[in-house]
């Protein structure tokens, strides 16, 4: 797969979800549009960290047990800080893909990347292991970061079901909670100021690696 920028990520996310259209139940359909309803409803975007705001100050391990701290990290340059649901959720692991790839570009800027996730750590060693990621990859277990963020909300019950049977949502994040995080990136400065903030209901959208490296030269060049 080319996971380069000449082919774009949201062109490659909006393929996958056109095949899954193609198969998916109109039960199906309805269990999705209705859980991206639901977050909209929530209006989130009110309430979450975003564009302009101060970054909240987090220590989490990875899949080794290493802590990582994000004002520690951001003391060595701007860090590009992303969520993502789930080694099991196809969407991610494209975005994961597109990232991996991007490291070199994102370093000429001196920015580090640190992925948050809820899965308890040895899910997330699992992911970081197949597809060889080169970048920090965190366990937000609870989803106690993205709280702080704004950035958690609850499955519908209905769509619960569905993950806790066939995902094994519960499994893969050690709680029977059926919270999931927005799949949010922020770029944020040194002085911990968020400078590019994508915010989306939508799992199947993501921030563009275009937008995350425009981000970034322009923090280069103030």
């Amino acid at each position: 797969m080319d996971t380069t920028e000449h082919t774009k990520l949201q062109d490659v996310l909006s393929a996958k979800q056109a095949g899954w259209e193609a198969k998916a139940t109109d039960a199906q359909k309805t269990m999705t549009t209705e859980n991206l309803q639901a977050i909209v409803d929530t209006h989130f975007k009110d309430n979450a960290i975003n564009l302009g705001d101060k970054a909240i100050d987090f220590t989490l391990k990875n899949a080794l047990g290493e802590c990582t701290n994000l004002q520690t990290t951001l003391n060595n340059g701007p860090v590009i800080l992303t969520w993502y649901r789930g080694g099991w959720c196809p969407y991610c692991n494209l975005t994961l893909q597109f990232l991996q790839n991007s490291l070199p570009e994102f370093k000429k800027y001196g920015a580090n990347l640190l992925a948050l996730t809820p899965e308890l750590p040895d899910k997330s060693l699992s992911t970081t292991e197949k597809h060889s990621l080169q970048f920090q990859v965190l366990s937000d277990v609870g989803n106690k970061v993205a709280k702080q963020y704004g950035l958690a909300f609850k499955l519908t019950d209905a769509l619960a079901e569905v993950y806790k049977n066939g995902i094994r949502l519960h499994n893969y994040n050690g709680d029977t909670s059926s919270e999931l995080p927005i799949t949010a990136t922020y770029v944020i400065d040194k002085n911990g100021i968020v400078q590019y903030a994508f915010l989306d209901a939508d799992y199947r959208k993501r921030a563009s690696i275009t937008a995350i490296l425009d981000a970034l030269k322009a923090l280069e060049n103030k």
